[in-house]
């Protein structure tokens, strides 16, 4: 049977009555401007045709691909997740491919993630997560960066400043002293901290922005807690075993937020009558827990968004550090402490 040949390029064109470079335009993620009207006819025509761009030529014939690269330490935790959606909503808007890995907490699997990815010349390299204090292993992932933007790719980071390339910096050390002087107003005076992994900036930048608001009389434990459900889980039963209960409880992240809720619920401590538990981040599920989370909100799904759009800002309208600020958000889970 004989083998029936791929539509080119030109066959989409023909079939849908433009040029070719208006085909172009549309098929392989142009920044230049095509109506609607020419878009849709132009994608109807690839559908029928079952078009598929090479992308090897692609990269052959500008050096670089369509394709976005993003980086993130955890795909299933919802933090993540919500910056990977606002990624992906822009990207589909704008015809952008994007390829996701997840690369866990390691700035070195980062820059065994960039290696491979290197063969596709992406357009740009989005990497979401905190960045560590381990300074030889950060050096290691701006080197690779570095190499990067040499090769013409954009580079954004969803974190801290200190890579090369553009950052989208959310207001950490801002929401989490909001809160503390929120709960300070509510009358606490006797709190615990559970933090998430010390070598993460993002848990220093919380845990010390919380701290650093607090009034001189203020009595703090401190807990560590791996970013996981089980890990804040484990933080609650440790809190129970403590000596002296505290009235308020500072939980890092909104995913170990859940599982010290449920520790503290099986040891018969009810929520905020005895103790008030607050989060970071505003991950959708606190909002369904009983009782419903304090905690300090990131637009996290903008945050995604507005990290593609530096990606692919090519004429300087973006600028090198976009700030995002952190808004509290009062629930049910805190309350003035009783007598």
């Amino acid at each position: 049977m004989e083998r029936k040949q791929p539509a080119r390029l030109a066959d989409v064109a023909r079939a849908a009555g433009v040029s070719v470079a208006t085909a172009s335009r549309v098929l392989n993620g142009s920044p230049h401007r095509v109506s609607d009207q020419l878009s849709e006819r132009v994608r109807e025509a690839a559908r029928r045709l079952r078009y598929a761009p090479n992308v090897g030529a692609q990269v052959l014939a500008r050096s670089t691909s369509q394709t976005v690269a993003l980086l993130l330490h955890d795909v299933t935790d919802p933090y993540f997740g919500q910056i990977a959606g606002g990624v992906l909503a822009e990207a589909a808007r704008r015809n952008v491919r994007v390829l996701i890995a997840d690369t866990g907490i390691d700035p070195d699997s980062e820059v065994q993630h960039l290696d491979s990815l290197r063969g596709y010349r992406p357009r740009a390299v989005i990497v979401a997560g905190s960045r560590t204090v381990d300074a030889e292993a950060e050096q290691r992932l701006s080197d690779q960066l570095s190499e990067l933007l040499e090769l013409g790719a954009t580079v954004v980071s969803v974190g801290q400043p200190g890579l090369p390339g553009r950052v989208v910096s959310p207001g950490n050390r801002e929401g989490a002293a909001a809160l503390a002087r929120y709960l300070v107003g509510l009358g606490h005076r006797d709190f615990a901290v559970v933090s998430g992994p010390e070598q993460l900036q993002v848990v220093r930048e919380r845990r010390d922005g919380f701290m650093e608001a607090l009034p001189s009389d203020a009595k703090v434990v401190h807990v560590a807690s791996e970013f996981t459900r089980d890990g804040g889980y484990q933080a609650g039963r440790e809190l129970l075993e403590h000596g002296s209960r505290p009235t308020a409880v500072f939980v890092t992240g909104d995913v170990q937020a859940t599982g010290l809720c449920t520790a503290l619920r099986e040891g018969g401590v009810r929520i905020p009558e005895e103790v008030s538990v607050a989060g970071f981040d505003d991950i959708p599920v606190v909002r369904d827990l009983t009782p419903s989370l304090t905690t300090v909100a990131l637009p996290l799904h903008e945050m995604g968004v507005r990290a593609l759009e530096a990606a692919l800002d090519e004429e300087g309208a973006v600028a090198d550090e976009v700030a995002v600020p952190a808004e509290l958000i009062e629930r049910a889970s805190t309350a003035a402490p009783r007598d």
